[in-house]
């Protein structure tokens, strides 16, 4: 499954703690919570095996369905009860080996008499109606307010399957599925398997599929509805991919296919396996919890990140192709082979990330896939490192419901940085082989991190026990610095430094590259680079001794580690003064990164950043790079709406040139349609005064252009969110306005975002009480939690912190998908005040879930480094 950055960020993956407790004297006896611990799991699958599913699903597109659920399965032992998990139905039949009794039903799972249980083969058959879930999970259910057709998908991970038919909810209790389905006559259904039959009945057609291979019932899937359908056959298998009637004017199919059969052709030959199914379907889904999801064969992936109203940009294409083969890497890596627990979903995601990244960069468009990996996702992976919420890549997870508790850029990016950086001590062809070796002997089966480790070093001829506990089972991030001395113009010594945190001492082992640069008015200039393997304290580097003295040392060139550099103090100087004129550019997106982490770690004021970035981003033409650097203005824009904006202040001079700066490279980019669509873009989220307010109503009302760029219809609402959030007069009206031409599911959530960034307390208030209510559905209160208060609102924001923290708890009670939601309402104003209202809150120890008191002590640290780098300015 892919997480959008957002979420990675700003959530860090937040769910119940304490969801399914077991209990105090047995803690094999479920709690009748929907959620099994791992304990209760691991007896479960002691028990119970050779497990097949038979569905009947009647879909009407109401807002209930029914549907009958033939388990078999073996039994080593009767002399228990056994739970059947099933979530929020009304059961209408129950059949446990030819004997129907009357269920014995707690809402969440169905409990079995031992009586009727057999020692050996088993069969029971539920019959139930269940209403179709809003939120993301299970069947979701959505009708579109454009034509009001009827869309149905199915999203399980982690342990949503229950809330689509009776199952043993857990990945270990591998099984095949056969499936029928009886939907409206205009439908498609889709599902792990291409149809064998459909048959007309009325005005409804019965879909049969035939069975699947073995799967995890979070890997399978089921999806209906009127959906478009285009097909592909330039690959080995046929691919089709599906969308709404009312947005496939918006889907370019070619960029999908085109990515798909190139990944394909590239996992195949990676892995020497082939693809492990029959076909390739791909879905864009409405209202759908993250970025996409890896469903064996029927992927379903976010609109909303994924479907634009004008020509994707580059950087949306590739973010499109990442994902694409995040979600592929998962058909070998988390669906032919699983991992037994939950403690190791970390494992299929970090390594989908790695692979989707070497896949993308075989793309020759996406060449620069490592360069975006370091500026983006890895960078999120070190600020979480560095948090006192930091935790171990791979750690225990106690309960179903804890399953995404750790789900974040660690998980992801860490763990996807970790496995490269091994790839590298081993050599990549022996990583490769290893990794072969583990699909090949786990196929259609559970494995551990054991089992991977285990065949890698087997590959290697190594006992890789040592690398094992350093990088996955304990927190933190390495940095190392140059230490070198120069006499007359030369290297005389020459050594790697490593440290690490006070409270996460571990000193690791990594292969890294060391460049020595010479600098000039003409720029900087490689001069040698040489691979070291560090660890401990203090490694030598012998062979650059009697080297020219560099200019500029850089410990982590080609960013084959991960591990945090410190530049000493004359290539610090170096990067700023020659920071436009590094030919490399994943040098120069370092020497960027490494300037702002100077900010973050309070040795650079802001204000000198800020000043070195209005003069080298205009001399900036690489499009990776530049978009690098906008992520960081948009950072320093926040941390100066945060401070005082008084006329002639610091923050309200450099507001105004960030503004006009973004808009002069976006006209001066003319040519240069992706670099100048970027600056547009950054431009109309930087604009500020009254000048770009006149400038941006005029963009709406086409008396002026930006040549070369068009304002399409998301441009349009980014626009009138913007006017809206500087209070800019006419600006409400224009949102009524624009809602008329652009009234889809799309154009009522960007309204609302637009409505939600105005400086209005009563309008936030009457949101802040519909989410407390939550009398609107998820999707949209999702939206609005997201867009409450801005950081030049801190009056607004102040005036209900005490409401939004006592909302937290009851929030957090409706379960993960609300409590990971909730963490964008928890109040966070760069003051002193709300970092001691967020302690005060700390220290009263609300019944949080563990994921919800982590985001409470981010938002605080978080806060604390905003009110540093505030203070700093002049």
């Amino acid at each position: 499954m892919k997480f959008s950055s957002h979420v990675l960020v700003a959530v860090a993956a937040l769910t119940l703690a304490s969801c399914a407790s077991t209990g105090r004297h047995n803690p094999l006896m479920r709690d009748g919570t929907a959620y099994i611990s791992a304990t209760q799991a691991e007896h479960r699958s002691e028990r119970v095996s050779n497990v097949s599913y038979e569905l009947d699903f009647n879909l009407t597109g109401e807002r209930e369905f029914s549907a009958t659920s033939i388990v078999t399965f073996d039994l080593s032992d009767a002399g228990s009860a056994l739970t059947l998990d099933l979530n929020q139905a009304r059961v209408t039949n129950l059949v446990i080996n030819g004997t129907k009794v009357y269920p014995n039903y707690n809402g969440s799972y169905l409990t079995l008499n031992a009586k009727l249980l057999s020692s050996g083969s088993n069969r029971v058959e539920v019959s139930f109606v269940r209403a179709h879930s809003t939120n993301g999970e299970g069947l979701h259910r959505f009708e579109d307010p454009v034509d009001g057709r009827i869309y149905l998908y199915s999203h399980f991970e982690p342990a949503a399957a229950q809330q689509m038919f009776a199952v043993f909810d857990q990945p270990d209790l591998k099984a095949s599925y056969k499936l029928k389905v009886k939907a409206p006559a205009e439908w498609q259904v889709v599902s792990t398997m291409r149809e064998s039959n459909v048959s007309p009945e009325g005005l409804f057609k019965v879909w049969d599929f035939p069975e699947t291979p073995k799967l995890s019932p979070y890997n399978f899937s089921l999806h209906a509805g009127p959906y478009k359908v285009w097909q592909d056959s330039r690959a080995k298998y046929p691919m089709r991919l599906f969308a709404r009637q009312s947005i496939a004017d918006k889907v370019n199919p070619e960029d999908w296919f085109n990515y798909t059969s190139q990944g394909l052709t590239y996992f195949e030959r990676y892995f020497g396996i082939p693809y492990p199914f029959k076909k390739y379907d791909q879905l864009l889904v409405p209202d759908f919890l993250y970025g996409a999801m890896e469903n064996a064969a029927a992927i379903t992936f976010s609109e909303s990140g994924f479907v634009s109203s004008g020509e994707m940009s580059l950087p949306q294409k590739q973010s499109l192709a990442g994902v694409i083969m995040h979600e592929m890497a998962h058909q070998w890596f988390g669906d032919l082979v699983t991992m037994k627990w939950w403690n190791g979903l970390w494992l299929n995601e970090s390594f989908a990330s790695l692979m989707g990244t070497m896949a993308l960069a075989e793309i020759p468009e996406f060449a620069h896939a490592w360069q975006s990996f370091f500026a983006s996702g890895k960078q999120r992976a070190y600020t979480l490192d560095s948090l006192v919420t930091t935790h171990p890549i791979e750690v225990p997870v106690p309960t179903s419901g804890n399953a995404f508790d750790n789900i974040d850029a660690i998980t992801y990016q860490k763990g996807a940085a970790s496995l490269r950086q091994l790839s590298y001590l081993l050599g990549p062809e022996i990583f490769r082989r290893g990794v072969s070796n583990y699909l090949t002997q786990f196929s259609y089966q559970n494995a551990t991190l054991d089992d991977f480790i285990g065949s890698l070093g087997k590959a290697a001829g190594k006992d890789l026990s040592g690398w094992t506990k350093d990088w996955l089972y304990q927190p933190g991030v390495n940095s190392i610095e140059a230490d070198y001395l120069c006499e007359g113009g030369i290297i005389t010594r020459f050594a790697l430094l490593q440290s690490a945190p006070v409270e996460y001492p571990t000193l690791r082992e990594q292969k890294v590259r060391v460049a020595l640069f010479d600098g000039s008015s003409h720029g900087l200039h490689r001069d040698r680079v040489v691979d070291v393997t560090f660890k401990g304290s203090r490694t030598e580097v012998p062979e650059l001794v009697g080297r020219d003295c560099p200019k500029l040392v850089y410990p982590n060139f080609q960013d084959w580690g991960y591990v945090k550099v410190n530049l000493d103090q004359r290539s610090f100087e170096t990067a700023r003064s020659l920071l436009s004129q590094a030919d490399d550019t994943l040098l120069r997106a370092m020497l960027w990164q490494s300037l702002w982490d100077s900010v973050i770690d309070g040795k650079l004021p802001l204000q000198d950043f800020v000043a070195t970035a209005l003069i080298n981003a205009p001399l900036e033409n690489d499009l990776q790079i530049s978009e690098q650097i906008i992520g960081k203005l948009k950072t320093s824009a926040y941390y100066l709406h945060s401070s005082d904006k008084r006329k002639g202040s610091f923050a309200e001079k450099g507001l105004r040139a960030l503004s006009q700066m973004s808009l002069r490279r976006a006209m001066e980019s003319r040519g240069n349609k992706e670099l100048q669509g970027l600056w547009l873009d950054a431009y109309i989220d930087l604009a500020y005064g009254g000048d770009a307010i006149e400038h941006l109503n005029a963009l709406l009302d086409g008396e002026t252009k930006v040549r070369g760029v068009d304002v399409d219809q998301d441009r349009r609402w980014d626009i009138i969110a913007r006017l809206n959030r500087l209070d800019a007069l006419g600006a409400e009206r224009r949102i009524r306005d624009e809602l008329e031409k652009d009234s889809g599911d799309s154009g009522q959530k960007a309204a609302i975002r637009a409505k939600l960034q105005r400086p209005d307390g009563n309008i936030k208030r009457q949101w802040l009480a519909k989410i407390g209510a939550a009398s609107e559905p998820f999707p949209k209160l999702r939206v609005a939690m997201d867009n409450l208060y801005q950081p030049e609102q801190g009056a607004l924001a102040r005036a209900s912190t005490d409401d939004r923290l006592g909302m937290l708890l009851a929030l957090d009670g409706r379960g993960p998908v609300y409590s990971r939601a909730a963490a964008a309402i928890i109040p966070g104003n760069c003051t002193q005040d709300d970092i001691d209202s967020l302690t005060r809150y700390i220290d009263s120890d609300p019944k949080l879930s563990s994921g919800m008191k982590r985001a409470v002590l981010e938002a605080r640290q978080l806060q604390e480094r905003c009110v540093r780098i505030v203070s700093r300015l002049p």
